[in-house]
Order: structure tokens, then C-alpha cells, then sequence
């Protein structure tokens, strides 16, 4: 049995595919530890996880001006010696970075012991952690399209790994298990894992005119955002139309299983399960993601014919856009058709074939490209 490290705590767009690629060597009886932050975002994702093996690592973000940055250069030789106590535990044949704060220390760790290095990009963009660490790299997994200035030997482009639980299941199913009252449209609102103000503020402003189009509304607003509620407005029949917010979900296959149209960040993880489940979507990216990787991911995901792209400083065109998109149901199917093609790669199987791939290469002493 062989052993993997992976880096991918500190936000649910690198946590996530973490966990899917642990899912998948756990599947093929080999052992993962997974390095995450002890950000509370962390500690929610990862508690129906129980069979996963997760080391909660120290780091911080570089920001909050010169002192911010003194410290996290402090919590890197911290992460540094945390990640030597932790490969010589666990012997790994090889280390996967997604990128954070929590990557460099284990990256810089792995590259002293000799073993090999992965690194995966999510976004179009790639992060300053990624940019920093191509060089220890033997591999550097990128979005297609996506280039680095590395050798490209070393560049395999494999998609983003998504939970295996993440898969759609029919919307009056996934309605059911969420206790959503709604026989019509149902419109989901997501804002990442650390929720979207705008976008909870954009629901309550709007509700009472989507109600009227008999449009219902599950918004997953944070943690910290919310505390869970219902709203409620007269539909076109009279009958009540809910709109209900929730902080957090553990079941994000049924939440957008369960919609017509979903609204979101366009973070790589969340637009990864919103192919998974075939879903039509409105991305409204973040403005102050670093590098604009948001909007990058957007447009991207927009040019492949899966999704349509609002800009927070257009905001108060996304009534129309959501109404003129969730009530035409021949361009839902289309998105629909295009979601179905954009989801035939098996991501996690394929990084998990080559990072073990990397682990026998330098058991074998062979130099890796």
C-alpha cells in the first residue's frame, strides 16, 4: 500500500478535490492524508468524512500588509517543519499540492526528501502558490488551455476531481430529500464556500418578483451569513412561493440536482459540480478574486455553451437574465446537452493513475520528466 500527502485545506475549491482524489485511492487500497487549514469552512466540509485521514496543518494567507505577510512567512517554516514530521510518519511516495498557503510548506518539504511533487491548478488563472511551486514540481496539473512557464513534459491536463458524491439524481427527488417545497421552477443560489453577500442580498431585494413568475429559491448563503429561514410571497396562482436560506449544505448533489437554473460564484469547484449535475448556471465572479480567476473561469465555462456570465457591477440586470433563462425551456436543454458533453472526463481516476505513476518512478530511481 502506498501512501499520498495532499495540501488542500483553506477553501472548499481545494478541499474538495482533495477529498475526491483521497476517495479514489482509498477505493484502490492505498492511504491518504490530506493537510487542511483550521478555518471553520474546513471543519464543516470535512465532517461526513470520518473514514478520510485529515491533519489540521498551521498557515495563514499572504495579506493584511507588511506584518500580515511577516507572519504567514513564519507559518511557513512552521508548515515546513510541521511537513517533515509529517513525511517521515507517513513515508508518502509522493506529494499533490492545490495550491494556498498550506501547499508551500509540505511542497518545500517533499522537494528535500526527494519525493515527487504534483501541483494542481483549478483555475484558469493560475494562484501565486502555484506559480511559486511549478519549480519543485515533477507535474503540474493544469486546466485546459491553461499554460505555465514549465517544461511541457510535465503538464497533463486532467479537469478537476469531484466527490464521488457529487453526482445528479431527478429534481423531484433531490426537492424531497431537501424538504423544498416547490412543484414549479426552482432557482439555487450559491456564493461559494464562504458565501456571497451581494448575491444574499440580491435574493431578498428580488424574491417577491420571482415569486410572482412562480419561481422558488434555496440560497446556500455561508457560514456565518445566516441563520436558517423561509420566506414566503403570493405566486401567480395565489399560492404560496418559499424562498429559504440555508448557511451551509452537506448535500450539494441534491441542491443542484434539484434546480432549473443555479446562480453562483464561478470558483473551479463550484462550476466543476455544476457540469457534474448538469446544470444550467448564471456565474456572477467574484471581483477581487486574486488574479481575476473568477472571471477567467467564467468566460471560459460561457465560451463552452454551459452557462451564461453577469458581472457584480451588473447586478441589476440579473433579474431579467434569470427569468429570461429559467422560463425558456429549449435553452435550458440546450445548456443541458452542452453540460452532458462537458462532463465525460474522469478527473480524479486519471490524476490518481499518474500520481501513483510518479510514486513507482522514483522507487525505480527513474528521473522524472
Amino acid at each position: 500500500m502506498s501512501a499520498v500527502l495532499i495540501a488542500c485545506g483553506g477553501t472548499g475549491g481545494h478541499l474538495a478535490p482533495g477529498i475526491a482524489i483521497a476517495e479514489e485511492l482509498r477505493e484502490r487500497g492505498h492511504a491518504a492524508v490530506l493537510l487542511i487549514s483550521r478555518k471553520q469552512v474546513d471543519s464543516a466540509l470535512i465532517r461526513k468524512y470520518d473514514d478520510l485521514h485529515f491533519h489540521r496543518a498551521p498557515g495563514r494567507a499572504f495579506a493584511g500588509g507588511l506584518a500580515g505577510r511577516l507572519f504567514a512567512l513564519l507559518d511557513v517554516l512552521s508548515g515546513l517543519l510541521f511537513s517533515f514530521k509529517l513525511i517521515r510518519k507517513h513515508q508518502p511516495v509522493s506529494v499533490l499540492l492545490f495550491g494556498g498557503f498550506l501547499s508551500l510548506g509540505l511542497g518545500l518539504a517533499a522537494r528535500i526528501h526527494g519525493i515527487p511533487v504534483a501541483v494542481h491548478e483549478a483555475n484558469c488563472r493560475p494562484g501565486r502558490a502555484v506559480r511559486l511551486l511549478k519549480s519543485v514540481a515533477s507535474r503540474v496539473y493544469l486546466p485546459e488551455g491553461v499554460s505555465l512557464p514549465v517544461d511541457p513534459e510535465r503538464i497533463r491536463y486532467y479537469g478537476y476531481p469531484v466527490r464521488r458524491e457529487i453526482k445528479p439524481c431527478p429534481k423531484e427527488m433531490a426537492r424531497e430529500k431537501l424538504g423544498i417545497e416547490a412543484s414549479g421552477k426552482l432557482l439555487v443560489i450559491i456564493g461559494g464556500s464562504q458565501g456571497a453577500e451581494a448575491l444574499n442580498r440580491w435574493v431578498r431585494e428580488e424574491f417577491e418578483q420571482l415569486a410572482n413568475a412562480g419561481i422558488s429559491v434555496y440560497c446556500v448563503a455561508g457560514i456565518g451569513k445566516v441563520t436558517e429561514e423561509s420566506i414566503a410571497c403570493p405566486g401567480p396562482d395565489g399560492k404560496k412561493i418559499y424562498g429559504r436560506f440555508v448557511a451551509f449544505s452537506e448535500q450539494m448533489a441534491e441542491v443542484l440536482s434539484a434546480a432549473d437554473v443555479v446562480v453562483s460564484r464561478a470558483g473551479a469547484g463550484a462550476i466543476a459540480e455544476i457540469v457534474r449535475c448538469r446544470v444550467p448556471a448564471i456565474l456572477i465572479p467574484y471581483p477581487y478574486a486574486a488574479d481575476q480567476h473568477q472571471l477567467a473561469n467564467a468566460q471560459v465555462h460561457e465560451k463552452q455553451g454551459a452557462g451564461i456570465v453577469v458581472a457584480e457591477e451588473l447586478m441589476d440586470t440579473l433579474l431579467e437574465t434569470t427569468l429570461q433563462l429559467i422560463l425558456d425551456d429549449s435553452r435550458l436543454a440546450e445548456f443541458e446537452d452542452k453540460l452532458e458533453e462537458l462532463n465525460e472526463i474522469d478527473a480524479a481516476s486519471r490524476t490518481v493513475d499518474d500520481m501513483l505513476l510518479l510514486g513507482s518512478q522514483k522507487e525505480m530511481g527513474v528521473a522524472s520528466s
